[in-house]
């Protein structure tokens, strides 16, 4: 399994399940993140839509692979290829 060098950043709603489900995979695959709690009101995101250009959660951003990315099952197949392995699941 690849590891992240530096810890990705997470942004996330709280009792978010799509962002859970990433949240979940991230520990599965022993990736260190930090997570940022973003505003409920779609509309205040701002600090999300200037990470990613999107207002939506969850977020990434990868600095050991510069990859900023949004929509859960995206990022679950991104972590997945990038530092998992094939059938580890």
């Amino acid at each position: 399994m690849a590891s992240a060098e530096t810890p990705m950043t997470l942004y996330r709603l709280e009792a978010c399940p799509f962002c859970e489900r990433v949240v979940r995979i991230l520990n599965e695959l022993g990736i260190e993140y930090d997570s940022r709690f973003v505003e409920p009101m779609h509309s205040d995101r701002d600090i999300v839509k200037r990470v990613s250009g999107k207002r939506s959660v969850p977020a990434i951003v990868d600095p050991n692979t510069g990859v900023t990315m949004s929509e859960s099952a995206n990022i679950v197949s991104y972590l997945e290829q990038t530092y998992g392995t094939a059938g580890e699941r």
